[in-house]
């Protein structure tokens, strides 16, 4: 059986217009390859590490799903408006 996997981005926006062109662009991507979003810039209690105030966590049908959206050229496409206009960790989480 598969394991399903999830993105998990931590992100301190620093430019919100080209920002909100990455997301618009990126939530098409993340969809084509199978992944949901559990969690979209909601409230965030950062108990340890760097403080990042936006948080995403999306999940996909499996590890290989993430990966190939992630090095999709439309996700890459979008990806080019989030350089500079943020700080940003980004994995990939095989779940249980």
């Amino acid at each position: 059986m598969t394991k399903t996997a999830l993105w998990v981005a931590h992100v301190d926006v620093t430019d919100a217009d080209a920002y909100a062109r990455y997301a618009a662009l990126a939530t098409g991507a993340i969809a084509d390859h199978g992944g949901i979003f559990l969690a979209r810039g909601g409230a965030v209690e950062t108990l340890e590490g760097p403080v990042r105030p936006r948080n995403v966590v999306a999940r996909f049908p499996s590890m290989q799903a993430a990966h190939d959206c992630y090095y999709s050229d439309a996700y890459q496409a979008a990806l080019r408006h989030a350089e500079g206009a943020a700080t940003r960790e980004l994995s990939i989480i095989e779940e249980l």
